[in-house]
């Protein structure tokens, strides 16, 4: 299980998952970079090539280390990866679609190398089929939007079966938090780890410090369809069960976030936006207003999560939390 030795060129097979809408920051992409592992940026959910061109040179300030960029397919995306290529950014991280063999080969032509989540074998086929450079397998149990029904523990082994015919890395993706899970994730034929929730509360996140408190205060989340119907259709996602989610839960199927009132203002992307209840836009450092009755994407592993800590001591953690217990294992198994 050496998995945690590094993948696509990078020092550590950790991954930090592109946190929506901008939660993950140059600041935080940066930081992961310079630990060795993944960062990723997320570009906007629209056409902005000037801003995703500047997000990318704030992070190439703060870092001489590769890093990526996730692309949601959902929403329009061409000139956003155009720039990518441009720019070569190491990886560029797809999802919620699909991407072809020659959208993966222009990627390849330029010398970026394409991860695609997905959260079925189904999907896993084609992104095999395209030549991709790492899978990402999502669980149910991840935060955030969840494109899949499956558990991680029963689909991501068959994913590795399926990739490992053709030398593809499998990443293991929901519910991780700790080295427990990442070694779980390697005894499962992961080559490496994304996650999000956990760098939600890093202290380099562009969350919003209520956010990050509701992380380390609660433990129970749930798989809904409550927030942003209207802007992302048929797009279920895990929160944490807030009061304000309790409460509104059962929400008719006909109710979207279209007619409801403005609960707060944020800056996203340059951009000042009104939140409207049952908004789909996770709080950032610039949300004023109702914080407490926005959406807050976590998977199942929240619980474990206990304090906010620089993201470099997350990767660190990570990896030397997960070779002490491998080596351990061996220690136990010789004895």
């Amino acid at each position: 299980m050496g998995g945690w030795r590094g993948i696509l060129g990078f020092d550590y097979g950790v991954v930090q998952a592109p946190l929506g809408p901008d939660i993950a920051s140059p600041e935080l992409v940066a930081a992961v970079a310079n630990a060795g592992a993944i960062g990723l940026l997320r570009a906007p959910d629209s056409e902005s090539p000037d801003v995703l061109r500047k997000l990318i040179a704030r992070t190439r300030a703060l870092t001489s280390k590769p890093f990526g960029v996730g692309v949601v397919l959902a929403f329009p995306h061409e000139k956003n990866v155009k720039v990518v290529l441009e720019e070569k950014v190491a990886v560029l991280q797809v999802y919620w679609g699909d991407y072809p063999a020659r959208l993966v080969n222009q990627a390849h032509e330029v010398g970026v190398k394409v991860v695609h989540q997905v959260g079925s074998y189904e999907d896993a086929t084609k992104a095999v089929d395209a030549g991709v450079d790492a899978i990402i397998v999502q669980g149910y149990e991840a935060g955030g939007h969840v494109i899949g029904k499956e558990g991680l523990v029963a689909l991501l082994p068959r994913v590795v079966d399926l990739a490992s015919e053709h030398n593809i890395p499998v990443i293991a993706a929901g519910g991780i938090v700790d080295a427990r899970g990442y070694v779980a994730a390697l005894a499962l034929g992961a080559k490496g780890v994304c996650m999000g929730t956990r760098f939600v509360a890093a202290t380099e996140s562009y969350a919003h410090p209520t956010y990050k408190e509701k992380i380390l205060e609660m433990a129970e989340t749930e798989y809904t369809n409550v927030f942003g119907r209207a802007r992302w259709p048929g797009a279920p996602h895990r929160v944490l069960k807030t009061p304000f989610f309790n409460k509104w839960k059962h929400l008719s199927p006909d109710e979207t976030e279209v007619d409801q009132p403005i609960i707060g203002h944020s800056t996203v992307h340059e951009l000042d936006k009104e939140i409207r209840r049952f908004a789909g836009t996770a709080p950032n450092e610039t949300t004023q207003g109702d914080i407490d009755s926005m959406v807050m994407y976590a998977g199942q592993g929240v619980g474990l999560i206990k304090e906010i800590l620089p993201a470099g001591d997350i990767v660190r953690m990570l990896v030397d939390g997960a070779q002490l217990i491998i080596q351990q294992q061996s220690l136990d198994t010789v004895s």
